[in-house]
């Protein structure tokens, strides 16, 4: 939408009503196309939900989701059997954790329907979010492939990166349902500014902008800049009534960060050792981002037009943060991407329909389109996880990923809360079934002792330690379970404290410690 460069004051009680919206006018087949693909990978997605495919940290959720079903108001750590508070206790998986205890539903079952309702959230915020700038009619289609596709020819997986791959993988985290919440948010923000901003709205916006926080403090940031992003841009400028209540707003979220009783979100600040494991998303950023510098010429004639444009703000706090990052070495900043890349893509999707003249429109929908194809050929592996990998086609084949299999196997034999002795990347799945782990899988700030178990396991499994010092970490933390393949080191298969069980279909070999 084409914003006025005049910043006029209203009265604070009688609020300037906003600048009309374009007529629905619109191109009949370009809308049809966008909702016919739309429709498509709707379909696609929801197929994916139903396989929920496990590839990462799937397993950290579905072990929340353990641990406060069972105790919902002390669940203890999440991976290992240690009392303690946990950033993963936010309140979306409080939320999940007690509808599963309520219900009696696997915890599968329920990540599949926290997935259903993040993939109901993101796509309704785009929409919501995209009608706050146009009314023509397939802009929000438009930008929905846009956050989907308009990536790069490289795919990128990573939770809060919304690509269509990286959210098959990531559906069911709580970085969907806060993405999705953000959305909302930003949307929300929007009309309130437009009627005057409530003392009801001021306080469910502080409330909501809190609640992203605490189930994902990385989108949090993202939905800090994106609202940043609406409130310096709006027109005309906000009142001192209305900053009185948004101020408001933001002190009781504020009040909810703080009085959160699973775990102290302010502590997250003093947490190291972050800056290794994000140094990736600075790698290829062009390969796995360069469609989306269409986006960013599309920004460039939105600030010609309104120095103050809300996408144009939005857009360059985000991109100070990753490059602050970058030069700096605090490649954690990189999680604000998004920041950058979704009002990029956003832009992009609206040139195609409010561009300004007729011959920048369809120059912008012949690239943006090329590029979406594009950027949907580099994705095309998503189909591996609900099609048989000998029904694609050797070109889509080699695209694919094989989903981790699972460890449903080991619930037969491994009751709930017991620990397991495993290393390597069963780490990360065993705790989704019930037991712990005697390390976490996961990098986990707020577990006191967690160099000690991540050496303890480490001793376990080296060639040089003795059978004394193998036993002596068993039942230090105590190990009634072992579960390992024969190259993995450890007690020998034929050591009389280990007694085997069973064999999963991966070849692992569970043991039960009974000395």
């Amino acid at each position: 939408m084409t914003r006025s460069g005049t910043d006029l004051r209203a009265p604070e009680e009688a609020p300037a009503p906003a600048a009309p919206l374009e007529p629905a006018a619109d191109c009949a087949p370009a809308r049809a196309v966008a909702h016919g693909a739309l429709v498509l990978i709707g379909a696609l997605l929801l197929l994916v939900v139903i396989r929920l495919p496990w590839i990462g940290d799937l397993g950290i959720h579905a072990a929340t989701v353990e641990r406060l079903r069972t105790d919902l108001l002390d669940p203890g750590n999440p991976l290992v059997d240690a009392p303690g508070d946990s950033p993963y206790y936010s309140p979306w998986m409080v939320l999940l954790g007690a509808f599963a205890k309520v219900t009696g539903l696997g915890t599968f079952t329920v990540l599949r329907v926290g997935a259903l309702a993040g993939l109901a959230l993101l796509s309704t915020g785009i929409w919501r979010f995209t009608r706050t700038f146009t009314r023509r009619r397939s802009a929000p289609a438009l930008a929905i492939l846009c956050v989907l596709f308009l990536c790069g020819p490289v795919v990128f997986m990573w939770s809060g990166f919304p690509g269509l791959h990286s959210l098959a993988l990531t559906v069911a985290y709580p970085s969907t349902f806060a993405l999705g919440l953000s959305f909302h948010f930003w949307a929300s923000l929007s009309k309130s500014l437009r009627t005057g901003v409530s003392w009801p709205a001021a306080f469910g916006l502080g409330l909501l902008w809190s609640v992203i926080l605490l189930c994902h403090q990385f989108t949090g940031v993202v939905a800090t800049f994106g609202a940043l992003g609406v409130l310096l841009g709006a027109r005309p400028w906000p009142g001192r009534g209305v900053w009185l209540r948004l101020g408001a707003g933001l002190v009781a979220g504020l009040v909810l960060l703080v009085g959160w009783p699973y775990y102290s979100f302010f502590d997250l600040f003093s947490v190291g050792g972050l800056e290794e494991i994000h140094r990736p998303l600075y790698r290829d950023l062009l390969p796995h981002f360069g469609f989306a510098l269409i986006g960013v010429v599309a920004l460039v004639l939105r600030w010609r037009r309104d120095r103050r444009d809300p996408l144009v703000i939005f857009f360059l706090l985000g991109a100070l943060m990753v490059t602050a990052g970058g030069l700096t070495g605090h490649w954690s900043w990189g999680r604000a991407l998004p920041a950058a890349l979704l009002p990029a893509q956003l832009a992009a999707a609206l040139a195609m329909v409010d561009g300004g003249t007729r011959l920048i429109r369809n120059l912008f929908a012949v690239v943006v389109g090329a590029a979406l194809l594009a950027g949907a050929w580099a994705q095309c592996g998503v189909l591996g996880y609900v099609v048989r990998a000998d029904a694609l086609p050797k070109a889509v084949r080699e695209k694919t990923r094989e989903p981790w299999a699972g460890y449903q196997w080991i619930e037969r034999w491994v009751p709930y809360g017991d620990t397991v002795m495993v290393k390597g990347r069963a780490e990360r799945q065993v705790p989704a079934y019930g037991p712990y782990t005697v390390a976490p899988g996961y990098p986990d700030f707020f577990l006191a002792d967690q160099e000690q178990r991540l050496a303890a396991v480490e001793r376990y499994f080296a060639p040089g330690s003795s059978r004394a010092e193998r036993l002596d970490v068993l039942h230090r933390y105590g190990a009634r379970w072992v579960l390992q393949w024969r190259s993995d080191g450890g007690l020998a298969a034929s050591d009389p404290a280990l007694e085997k069980v069973a064999t999963g279909p991966n070849g692992q070999v569970l043991y039960r410690v009974v000395g």
